[in-house]
């Protein structure tokens, strides 16, 4: 039991080193594309270190393999040069029951970083995404969706404009039992417009079997109102701008993901994508723990053997490949082409059972 505990808390600490580098490395990396992307006389440095600073959480979190398997060869080759792992051999420890500590650890990471972290990224996410737009003066185009149906707002130099619907299609072009709420640009509402169906087109959303209400003066709305069979309202929405709204699950926290799902199913649109994303997360400790055997799979064996370099970029390149064969099978279940259990859960379980085999090979022969 001390010698778990040993491999586990050195593990640990070889982990959290290796994180703290590559978060100061990002950080370095990512202030000066910051700085290139946003002119100075706009935009101070302060607010350009905040950027940064909320940009960074969702990096590290993208490349956590990367950092697990770098800390398993560097744990273990610092173990195999000291001698560590002969002593441990030679009390009667197999390796395998040496790994069982440090991938305990990675799974404990992998599960903390998915229930934890996760939050936090999808939070800083979002912040980072709303400081972008502010500071690029994009920001007065903006979707949201809740129970009550999709929500969007549009803006331009007359004012803004509120729009609600009941439900889209899956395109997000056509939208039904909208209501179009307009403000003049000293933030009063000055027109309501309700629709059976609005379609965006190339010059605006053409509104079918609308009603319009003045909202300006003291008179009775309803004695003005008007009805039309085919009415254009101008907008500054475009459909990619729609799509790229509901096309970044990590903004979404995965603790509310099951909800977000069943409003965008709710609201007409296509889930696929936050389901598969879904499931990716939830697979995410299996595919850590994976890369620790990987790593331990090439490094375990004694220095005195020689071919050390050649080792440590056998097991960088195949947690590379690893991952892009995981990343590629999001894209598939993304489109469809593979379902969305087999193509989250496949690549990890694959990735463990060959890190598995990789080691009993090389120790039993």
């Amino acid at each position: 039991m001390i010698l778990h505990f040993y491999f586990a808390r050195r593990y640990f600490r070889v982990f959290m080193t290796t994180l703290l580098i590559f978060l100061a490395f990002l950080t370095l990396i990512d202030l000066v594309e910051q700085m290139r992307r946003f002119n100075s006389n706009n935009v101070s440095f302060s607010d350009i270190f905040i950027l940064t600073m909320l940009n960074a959480p969702a990096g590290i979190y993208q490349i956590l393999p990367l950092v697990m398997i770098l800390s398993s060869v560097s744990l273990f080759l610092t173990l195999a040069r000291t001698s560590e792992l002969v002593v441990t051999r030679a009390s009667g420890r197999s390796a395998l029951v040496t790994l069982m500590s440090p991938v305990l650890v990675s799974a404990v990471i992998g599960v903390s970083a998915v229930t934890l972290f996760n939050p936090i990224v999808a939070s800083t996410t979002k912040r980072f995404a709303a400081l972008e737009a502010e500071y690029k003066d994009q920001g007065q185009s903006t979707v949201s969706l809740g129970r009550e149906g999709l929500w969007l707002r549009q803006g331009d130099a007359d004012g803004q404009t509120v729009i609600h619907a009941a439900r889209a299609d899956e395109r997000m072009t056509t939208l039904f039992d909208v209501s179009f709420l307009q403000y003049n640009t000293e933030g009063y509402p000055q027109t309501r417009i309700l629709a059976a169906q609005a379609t965006l087109t190339s010059q605006g959303w053409l509104l079918v079997g609308a009603k319009s209400w003045s909202l300006l003066g003291d008179s009775n709305p309803e004695e003005t109102a008007k009805e039309i069979s085919s009415l254009l309202v101008p907008t500054t929405l475009t459909q990619e701008r729609i799509r790229e709204s509901f096309s970044d699950p990590s903004a979404i926290s995965i603790w509310g993901m099951n909800s977000y799902i069943n409003e965008l199913e709710d609201a007409g649109f296509s889930a696929r994508r936050h389901k598969v994303w879904l499931q990716m997360e939830l697979a995410r400790p299996l595919f850590l723990m994976a890369m620790v055997l990987v790593g331990a799979g090439f490094t375990m064996r004694h220095s005195r053997f020689g071919k050390t370099g050649v080792s440590v970029l056998a097991a960088v390149m195949l947690g590379f490949g690893l991952y892009y064969i995981r990343n590629f099978a999001q894209i598939l279940g993304e489109n469809g082409q593979l379902p969305t259990l087999i193509a989250a859960w496949t690549p990890p379980v694959a990735s463990i059972l060959l890190a598995l085999g990789l080691l009993l090979h090389m120790e039993d022969g």
